[in-house]
């Protein structure tokens, strides 16, 4: 069961590595490279759906987001939520259930601005939805405290430990502290809550190697890679807007066949 597999993955002792997808193509694309679990940005998949991030996108079109992914790949889904697109757990809830009937065996949702509580009482209902779906939903939840500034400097530790034991004992399975980057923070967190410690890759934070051994398990890519795929599209297409060269076109091109053959009928 993927839901197993993708618990397991956080339990170590390697760092998972999620290099995050933003549709069916770039899903099957990262698996093909090694991926042990693919991860959704909430980013790329609003941008590739014509909307903005923060909650925007229509959830028809993130259930079929996903499960166009799941499709296609062979490894555990998790869907980045943004908050839930509604300020109701109920609501929430529901959402999440479809996304795990989608295909999805873990999420990420975030607290963003929103009280502590708020993201609790919507952790409690995305796991009582995926239970009812026979799936044990891996929750990652998304503590913002560093990434919007929410409190002072010398108060963001205590903040991010508050409320990590308020999500774990809503049923959270692991936290994700984006921009985090100091490495005595981000050791006194990993080694506070025990949970999981998700990181996003940013400027200044340690090498993968070292993150480990400050008790990191998962790495995330986050919309990095969705926005240097934007920056090489905008570039190409530019240059051939302006000039109409053909040999451009081809640099750093993968060949069609093989970019084709990913999406042959598995054996």
């Amino acid at each position: 069961m993927h839901d197993v597999e993708f618990h397991r993955l956080h339990q170590g002792p390697d760092l998972l590595l999620l290099a995050n997808a933003w549709d069916a193509g770039s899903a099957r694309l990262i698996e093909s490279l090694g991926a042990r679990a693919v991860a959704t940005t909430s980013a790329g998949v609003a941008w590739a759906n014509g909307y903005p991030d923060g909650d925007a996108l229509p959830v028809e079109r993130l259930i079929a987001m996903v499960a166009a992914i799941a499709r296609v790949i062979a490894i555990p889904l998790t869907v980045d939520v943004e908050g839930g697109y509604s300020r109701d757990p109920a609501s929430v809830g529901e959402t999440v259930g479809a996304v795990v009937g989608a295909g999805a065996v873990g999420i990420n949702i975030e607290d963003g601005n929103a009280p502590p509580d708020l993201l609790a009482a919507k952790i409690e209902q995305a796991k009582k939805a995926a239970a009812k779906r026979g799936v044990n939903l891996f929750v990652n939840a998304r503590i913002d405290v560093y990434l919007r500034a929410l409190v002072a400097e010398p108060e963001r530790v205590a903040e991010t430990l508050s409320r990590a034991r308020r999500y774990r004992d809503a049923g959270a399975d692991g936290i994700f502290v984006p921009k985090v980057i100091d490495r005595a923070e981000i050791r006194e967190i990993a080694s506070s809550v025990p949970l999981p410690l998700n990181v996003l890759a940013w400027p200044g934070l340690p090498p993968a190697s070292e993150l480990a051994p400050l008790g990191v398990r998962r790495l995330s890519a986050g919309s990095a890679i969705a926005s240097s795929a934007w920056g090489r599209t905008a570039a190409v297409a530019s240059a051939f807007l302006a000039s109409g060269a053909s040999e451009p076109l081809s640099e750093g091109a993968m060949a069609f066949a093989q970019s084709n053959g990913l999406f042959a009928p598995r054996a």
